[in-house]
């Protein structure tokens, strides 16, 4: 039983899963603190209001506050925003600058007979009709 429970802990997928989470608790703080503190009075100061919160409707004697849920609209997508133009970008830049794409393999070969191109799984040249070896 215990060394089935060590199993499951130490599969690869676990302890990344576990490291995604705390790196995505610590890394909220830094995109909270970048909307909250720069996007959002950014916004303020074009808008007017950072939110609208402000926003309700009065119906039968209840108030529906959809203005609370338009900033909740707004939020996420200025931290999506943040995240993806911040991170995701130049991260992408990186890993491709720094692990160019592997060359694709050769979809054909030549003939060892007449040297005609060929496609890689041909058994019979379709020049020469010449039997070839799979590669």
């Amino acid at each position: 039983m215990l060394k089935g429970f060590r199993d499951f802990i130490l599969r690869g997928n676990v302890m990344d899963l576990a490291v995604a989470v705390i790196i995505g608790a610590a890394f909220t703080g830094i995109v909270t603190a970048l909307t909250s503190n720069i996007i959002n009075p950014l916004l303020g100061a074009i808008v007017g209001k950072p939110n609208f919160d402000y926003l309700v409707a009065h119906i039968n004697g209840g108030e529906i506050k959809y203005g609370s849920f338009l900033t909740a609209i707004v939020n996420f997508l200025l931290i999506a925003g943040v995240v993806y133009f911040f991170f995701v970008l130049p991260t992408q830049y990186l890993l491709k600058k720094f692990n160019p794409p592997a060359a694709e393999p050769p979809k054909t070969r030549a003939c060892p007979q007449c040297l005609g191109d060929i496609p890689v799984a041909a058994t019979r040249c379709k020049f020469c009709t010449q039997p070839v070896t799979p590669a």
